[in-house]
């Protein structure tokens, strides 16, 4: 008897299996940013379990007596000589750092142009909101893990980002101190457990949530299928592309290896977070220039343009500063995202289930919303380096930021309105030249 034989006699799972095997996958490049996330994940997930064998999480002082005479003599924590140790004593320590490193900025950047295309395209309609949802909450998750790597080896630039990030979370109106005092477990630089709590947040919990989002976007995937871009031969009710297996696995597979090659090159030929030149964290201690990795640099940009105005009622402060770039800003963001699938269907009136995608330019409002968005980010994330551009092109860094505010403000609006006019502008001219290609398409 075959082994297929003998394992369809026991689970009788030989319909299901072809089932599996002939699920049919579009043939768009675009497709494939969702799958360079999912291989990413799998390279931080081998990554760091080599990592965790070296790195101790402990915030308990040690002085360095190791080989980089810089930090000879200094006090520091555990994790930051542990961190040190592994980069610079341990054989293949560095490149498997720096591979996990990029692999986590990888990670991120698929998610976000996964999103973007799933959004642009109008892929989240009915019947797909609940895996749109799913999506975006693995893009919180991945910011959130991202940030709490970064924050683990206890070096001057991630103590700084942990200093940050604890204003930001006292400047919660009314549970603040609260949440503050829960996460950190005391007050700043917190809790000697703090260290071991981020640490078990990094590696387990963050990645098991991300893992079962990731289970379960698949799975909706699956079942709803893939949507499709308009072409010849593909309906609301089909979908033309290739068969799972061999020729989709086997495209997919090379994928993957290409995946791990760059980023195996990144890590041995690209330095990133070198920790042992920022030197460890002491609460008295800052430097200039400290830029955070890009993910979060829109968010530091957020917190460095907001005014310094802060609502007081009755002698309470409401609303401190922080809160406006830190919590307001990014809850905004993350709210319209969410949310979005239904504010397009209350505006157009259309609850029609779609599995045929849109072009961006057939749909001008989403486009133009989509696009002021990203220009307000973008804005956002150049504001976050505004210290090292007021350097680099000498300007006053307080004019620099009046400048910054004023685009924030200003850039998003006349994005929205010439990305919209163009839209409107092609799809007229389109009409105009194939008036019967166009209503044959769209009918």
């Amino acid at each position: 008897m075959s082994a297929v034989g003998f394992l369809n006699e026991r689970t009788r799972s030989a319909r299901a299996a072809r089932a599996v095997l002939r699920y049919v996958f579009p043939e768009h490049w675009s497709f494939m940013l969702g799958e360079i996330a999912l291989y990413s994940f799998v390279v931080l997930v081998a990554t760091g379990v080599y990592l965790t064998l070296f790195f101790e999480p402990s915030t308990s002082p040690t002085v360095y007596r190791g080989p980089y005479a810089p930090l000879h003599g200094l006090q520091m924590t555990r994790a930051y000589a542990s961190t040190v140790h592994l980069s610079l004593d341990v054989e293949g320590g560095l490149l498997v750092r720096q591979v996990h490193h990029w692999a986590a900025l990888l990670f991120i950047a698929a998610i976000v142009l996964h999103l973007l295309r799933v959004f642009f395209t109008g892929a989240f309609r009915r019947p797909r909101e609940l895996t749109w949802c799913v999506g975006v909450t693995l893009l919180a998750l991945a910011l959130l893990e991202g940030f709490a790597g970064y924050s683990l080896p206890d070096d001057l630039l991630s103590g700084m980002g942990l200093a940050i990030a604890y204003s930001v979370a006292m400047s919660v109106p009314i549970i603040g101190g609260w949440l503050a005092l829960l996460v950190w477990g005391g007050e700043f630089p917190g809790a000697a457990a703090f260290e071991g709590r981020l640490f078990i947040v990094h590696v387990l919990l963050l990645p098991v949530a991300i893992a079962t989002l990731i289970a379960v976007h698949l799975l909706l995937v699956m079942l709803l299928h893939h949507t499709q871009f308009r072409g010849p031969g593909r309906t609301e009710r089909n979908v033309v592309g290739a068969a799972l297996w061999p020729a989709y696995a086997l495209r997919s597979l090379s994928l993957f290896f290409a995946v791990v090659a760059v980023l195996v090159l990144l890590g041995g030929l690209v330095q990133i977070n070198p920790v042992w030149l920022w030197g460890p964290y002491h609460p008295y201690a800052a430097t200039n220039g400290a830029q955070p990795d890009w993910f979060l640099g829109w968010l530091i940009g957020a917190l460095r343009m907001t005014p310094p105005v802060e609502l007081h009622v009755a002698g309470w402060t409401l609303l401190p500063n922080p809160v406006f770039g830190g919590v307001l800003y990014p809850g905004v963001i993350f709210g319209l995202l969410f949310a979005w699938p239904w504010l397009e269907r209350w505006a157009s009136g259309d609850d029609a289930p779609h599995h045929l995608l849109d072009r961006p330019r057939d749909r001008a409002t989403r486009t133009a919303f989509g696009a002021a968005v990203l220009t307000s980010v973008g804005v956002s994330l150049v504001a976050g380096a505004a210290d090292r551009i007021a350097f680099s092109a000498d300007v006053a860094y307080a004019d620099l930021l009046w400048v910054m505010r004023v685009l924030f403000l200003v850039a998003p609006i006349v994005v929205f309105a010439l990305v919209r006019k163009l839209c409107l502008d092609l799809a007229a001219s389109e009409r105009s030249e194939h008036p019967r290609t166009v209503r044959a398409e769209r009918g």
